[in-house]
């Protein structure tokens, strides 16, 4: 086995891909050495890392015959001893037996009445303290309504869940369409709303709205709510606020059969630093999961960093991966908190405009192994699933497979987006720059796939603005009836239709949208806290204002489905754009994808009568979509039987085009028809 310092010469693809990384191949090589080290040292005699994470087949609670079996991995402890309901909290009839590799183990014979439910901690003995603590792989968690704490429960019903989506495959083929969705905010009542309230009534919203894919947040256990699920305390246990573990697979199961593929959003990036709910100190010391002293903590999220280079912590984390895969039947992960993880400063602050920022001391080359085990984890447990990376940094090689010096996800989040979309909002319509509105939505990774979104849940929060409310602001509560006639309403619904279609057009290789923001929910999301008197009031969605055919809301809807159609019957998220005018003056950028012609028009008042669209054809074209249909709310000037011959453009000599009526913030589609 090579040493830490010694490089295996590699022939890596990604020089190839990108030419601008080859004067850190070295780094590159250092990484893969170090990939292929780690793997040998930490797989042993395993054949590969689903044979390896099984630590969940392992630790906590197997019920076998005559009893249970249950352990913990707890190397610095001095002593455990099981405790619960089912031995009336008992702190030493239930000792644990320590074995030699740190890893402790308790046979509960069956006449104990350890049972579905019941409620069990561990006490930890360590230093010659004692705390009582949830077990590490505890399955279902229970807040006790009085006192408020939280206990381990045994899930273990004498009925297993039936599930009925045993051929469900991922369509590697189909665009991928995503629904980012918050369950407990899903519904309408002022409450926590739960799996299978989701399951009856949002899904099937979803569905109709045109989404093939959910992504689930805040499924893993939490102990504050108002933590959008980002501060998970425990790691194998899925989010009481819900439902059961039965209720979250009754979710999957029917988006399955809905052909809908569910994505957990998966945190693995930092820990709740509570030591009463969390994993933090459970044998009494910091170190057992996480890095010592300020390394080990994030200042701006106010929680514990996970020491990736520890092979007993990579084996929790990567079993993690696996259990939600088997026991849950998740189609991926959208993994949160990527940026983070790649640099020890966690990208904070940081401009990464040269590309020695990232391979430089700051890289966390043990964060990327780990992503590199993770990715590759996933698709040996399901070829099929999707992996997402939360990555504002544009790392290179993140969308690449491992084999060419990646780290192996599928897609990766193209954030910059919708905070390019906030600074031009800032700015008055008549100064936009066309020019940088291409470069923005078209330049990315070579070969590394984008999910484009315009907004997400971040920007519904209080003390941030969604994009309809930067377009409208308050006349969002005045003026959305359709007999109240608005111009800002007017101009807040062409552009909100117009950035979405634009985004879903350039800047995507698969699309996200935070649930509601399809139809422009007006409400923030205030989660229940002391300052609102711990009030639902803007913690849910208002389903009511998409289905009311008096208010406009109905007219955004009905734009979304419809672009979502009309992406998928033309397949353009796999298809490249070809420029084909952008127009600073005008305001106009026209391109073309497959046999579709795309026509902006963001110019604030500026209508064009007679538009020269240079198409480089001879072909003749039909309008078969615009924004101003309305059904979209808009104008109706538009006409979708005219045939637009081409022919040699007057002002453009030897140019072949068309002369088309283009109205000022509008989007129209022409597809060719003959040629």
């Amino acid at each position: 086995m090579p040493n830490s310092s010694k490089t295996i010469k590699q022939a890596l693809k990604i020089l190839e891909i990108d030419s601008w990384i080859k004067p850190y191949e070295k780094d590159l090589q250092l990484r893969m050495n170090r990939y292929h080290r780690i793997k040998k040292a930490l797989l042993g005699t395993h054949a590969d890392f689903n044979a390896f994470a099984n630590g969940h087949l392992y630790y906590g609670f197997h019920k076998t015959e005559g009893g249970w079996h249950y352990r913990e991995w707890a190397p610095d402890a001095q002593s455990l001893h099981l405790i619960g309901d089912f031995n009336g909290w008992n702190t030493e009839s239930h000792p644990l037996t320590r074995k030699v590799d740190g890893s402790w183990e308790l046979f509960i014979p069956e006449e104990d009445n350890l049972s579905h439910l019941s409620r069990v901690k561990v006490r930890v003995r360590s230093h010659g303290e004692s705390r009582d603590r949830i077990p590490l792989y505890i399955r279902k968690v229970q807040q006790d309504l009085t006192t408020h704490d939280f206990n381990g429960q045994i899930w273990m019903p004498d009925a297993p869940f039936t599930w009925t989506d045993d051929d469900y495959k991922v369509n590697s083929d189909q665009q991928v369409f995503i629904y980012e969705a918050h369950v407990g905010m899903a519904q309408e009542k002022e409450a926590v709303g739960t799996y299978r309230e989701f399951a009856d009534f949002t899904l099937p919203r979803i569905k109709a709205s045109g989404y093939n894919t959910v992504q689930l947040m805040g499924i893993m256990e939490h102990p504050y709510y108002a933590s959008f699920g980002y501060h998970v305390s425990n790691f194998f246990a899925a989010s009481s606020w819900f439902g059961t573990p039965d209720d979250l697979k009754y979710l999957i199961n029917k988006a399955h059969s809905m052909g809908i593929s569910v994505l957990m959003d998966i945190v693995h990036s930092h820990a709740v630093k509570n030591i009463s709910e969390g994993i933090n100190e459970f044998d009494g010391t910091v170190h057992q999961f996480f890095h010592l002293a300020a390394k080990g903590n994030h200042v701006a999220w106010d929680s514990k960093l996970f020491n990736y280079d520890k092979h007993e912590v990579m084996h929790f984390l990567l079993s993690n991966i696996k259990f939600w895969l088997d026991e849950y039947h998740f189609d991926g992960f959208r993994f949160d908190g990527v940026t983070s993880m790649c640099y020890h400063n966690h990208g904070l602050g940081v401009s990464f405009d040269d590309y020695s920022k990232y391979f430089s001391m700051n890289t966390d080359v043990e964060a990327l192994t780990y992503l590199q085990f993770a990715t590759e984890l996933t698709k040996q447990v399901r070829p099929d699933a999707i992996c997402i990376a939360e990555d504002m940094s544009g790392m290179p090689g993140m969308c690449l497979p491992i084999e060419y010096g990646g780290i192996g996800f599928d897609y990766r989040l193209a954030m910059g987006i919708p905070d390019f979309w906030i600074k031009i909002l800032q700015t008055p319509d008549e100064r936009w720059d066309m020019q940088q509105l291409w470069h923005e939505l078209t330049t990315h990774r070579p070969q590394e796939k984008r999910i484009g979104y315009v907004e997400s849940h971040d920007q519904a929060l209080v003390g941030d603005k969604t994009l309809i409310f930067r377009l409208a602001d308050k006349e969002m509560y005045t003026n959305m009836a359709k007999d109240h006639p608005s111009i800002t309403i007017d101009r807040a619904m062409s552009l909100h239709k117009m950035i979405r279609f634009i985004t879903l057009t350039l800047g995507c290789d698969g699309y996200l949208n935070f649930m509601g923001n399809e139809f422009g929910h007006p409400d923030w999301i205030d989660f229940p806290r002391k300052g609102n008197h711990w009030s639902f009031n803007h913690c849910r969605r208002q389903w009511n204002l998409a289905d009311d055919p008096l208010l406009k809301y109905e007219y955004l809807h009905h734009f979304d489905r419809e672009m979502l159609s009309i992406s998928k019957e033309t397949n353009i998220l796999k298809t490249l754009p070809q420029p084909l005018w952008v127009d600073q003056n005008k305001k106009i950028i026209a391109f073309k994808k497959n046999d579709l012609i795309f026509l902006f028009n963001f110019h604030p008042t500026n209508s064009y009568t007679k538009f020269q669209l240079p198409t480089h054809e001879h072909a003749d074209y039909k309008v078969v979509f615009d924004s101003d249909a309305k059904v979209f709310g808009g104008q109706e000037r538009i006409k979708h039987d005219v045939v637009y011959a081409s022919a040699t453009l007057p002002d453009q000599l030897k140019i072949t085009g068309i002369l088309i009526y283009s109205p000022s913030r509008t989007v129209l589609v022409l597809k060719k028809i003959s040629s």
